[in-house]
């Protein structure tokens, strides 16, 4: 046998092993960017096979992307954006009519970096979890980061960075860092989620 044969059937041998342990993030490369109601469709039953939980006319758009999807829970009637990208490694906890524009962005782990004479590749990763309160809008380019306890009824402008705190219900955010400008028809706040802990804004 020659050495590229047996090259070959080892890229073969590889790619078996790699189709049959990755097989979500195959299929959702796949199933990315099929158009129209036969993508939102496929994108759907996939989601609802790997998600921890996905609940009913929750809709997917193309371009989504989702790491971790054992540790994602996502409610009834949301709209997943176009170009969403996902990190659940902390967990994720989304809410029922939650709205996503284009390119919004979430992530639960982050690089530690506490020790300057040690590669922040190599001090590892920390988790923590994000959830966000039914009928929140979190509108084009927001990025939600590590730790963010979003409360119902929220709005969170285009391009903010949402850090981790506890935002009141039907707050309004806006900027980077992303602070409270208001809130909707001047509701009272109410307390924050009760699973929440930090500091509350």
């Amino acid at each position: 046998m020659t050495i590229e044969t047996k090259g070959f059937w080892n890229f073969l041998r590889h790619a078996k092993w790699d189709f049959q342990n990755k097989k979500f993030h195959y299929k959702q490369a796949f199933y990315s960017w099929i158009p129209g109601d036969v993508g939102f469709i496929l994108r759907y039953r996939l989601y609802k096979k790997y998600l921890k939980a996905v609940g009913e006319e929750t809709i997917f758009y193309e371009g989504v992307y989702i790491r971790n999807p054992q540790n994602l829970s996502l409610g009834h009637h949301c709209a997943i954006g176009v170009d969403n990208a996902f990190q659940a490694a902390g967990h994720l906890i989304i809410g029922d009519y939650v709205i996503f524009g284009p390119g919004v962005k979430i992530w639960t782990s982050n690089h530690i970096y506490a020790d300057p004479n040690v590669p922040i590749l190599e001090q590892g990763s920390e988790f923590k979890e994000v959830s966000i309160g039914d009928d929140t809008w979190i509108a084009a380019n927001a990025f939600i980061m590590p730790g963010a306890k979003i409360g119902k009824g929220c709005v969170i402008s285009a391009g903010a960075v949402v850090g981790a705190k506890l935002y009141k219900d039907y707050s309004i955010l806006a900027g980077n860092p992303a602070r409270v400008i208001g809130f909707r028809n001047q509701q009272t706040p109410t307390a924050p989620p009760s699973s929440a802990s930090g500091k509350e804004e």
